[in-house]
């Protein structure tokens, strides 16, 4: 009954048109008809794309209704081009990764098409990030400062963080971005080493926090120690050669930190501090 009285209506209207052409001679060469979708309130327009590296993890995904109040939002799920065969017309459905003989840290590309006026959730979006899985094949120091090291059965491309350990503490000193296969995969990162031991280390975490960490290596370096002087006219810091260093406060906050052979330190108020710098930690009074 819709489609015959819209129809009318196109005629009648048309033939109105002819009636004014011919009246006023004007020539009449195409009408296109645009007449209304049944559809038009479930059209489907947006897609929503997940992607990163197979990490044994399903994904999950909420599903509210349609903007019409028919029907859920999302309609078609595909992974890696494939269309699932996972139930989707439901308020909350799985993404089942393991149909798809995919290998750790192999590449996922989900596509999730949805009706216009709403948005399905990925519940879980860091499903596909990688976690830190490296397994440490060698680590060594050489006497002229190159830190080697050797893993497999990476997932994903994290990045290693090159630790070294002083001050009773390990300390962050460089980055080199991991390559993410799982295969024999060598890095090299240049140190720089402080007087007697040094103990060097790498770690990788994921976006949770979790961390995971490879064996240390150490060794014994003859370089001098490093000395401090605190003028107190001047109120600087003078160290006998190059150092990174820290300052913290009598209360253990970290207050200053730098490299270098000197630092002023006027700024700070008088009292109590403690000075780490080579691979020693010792306390001053500024006045």
């Amino acid at each position: 009954m819709y489609s015959i009285v819209v129809k009318m209506i196109f005629l009648g209207a048309l033939f109105s048109m002819l009636q004014i052409s011919a009246v006023y001679g004007l020539k009449v060469e195409s009408i296109h008809a645009i007449t209304p979708s049944s559809n038009m309130e479930n059209s489907k327009e947006g897609v929503i794309i997940v992607e990163g590296k197979y990490q044994d993890r399903n994904v999950y995904i909420a599903n509210g209704w349609a903007q019409s109040g028919v029907g859920f939002c999302a309609y078609e799920v595909r992974v890696n081009g494939n269309l699932i065969i996972d139930e989707v017309n439901s308020s909350a459905f799985e993404v089942d990764l393991s149909l798809y003989n995919l290998r750790l840290g192999d590449d996922v590309i989900i596509e999730i098409r949805h009706k216009t006026g709403c948005e399905p959730k990925v519940l879980n979006p860091g499903s596909l990030k990688p976690s830190p899985t490296f397994e440490t094949v060698d680590i060594k120091i050489s006497p002229n400062g190159i830190l080697e090291w050797v893993t497999k059965n990476e997932t994903g491309s994290l990045p290693y963080i090159v630790q070294q350990y002083k001050w009773n503490k390990w300390i962050d000193i460089g980055q080199v971005q991991g390559i993410g296969t799982s295969e024999m995969n060598n890095y090299a990162f240049y140190v720089d080493f402080n007087s007697g031991n040094n103990k060097f280390r790498v770690i990788q975490f994921d976006q949770t926090g979790k961390i995971k960490k490879s064996n240390s290596t150490e060794i014994e370096a003859e370089k001098p120690v490093v000395n401090f002087v605190y003028n107190k006219k001047s109120k600087e810091i003078v160290f006998s050669s190059e150092t990174i260093f820290e300052i913290h406060d009598e209360y253990g906050n970290l207050v200053m930190k730098g490299f270098g052979t000197s630092s002023k330190i006027h700024h700070l108020s008088n009292g109590l501090y403690w000075l780490s710098y080579d691979n020693i930690t010792e306390s001053f009074e500024k006045k």
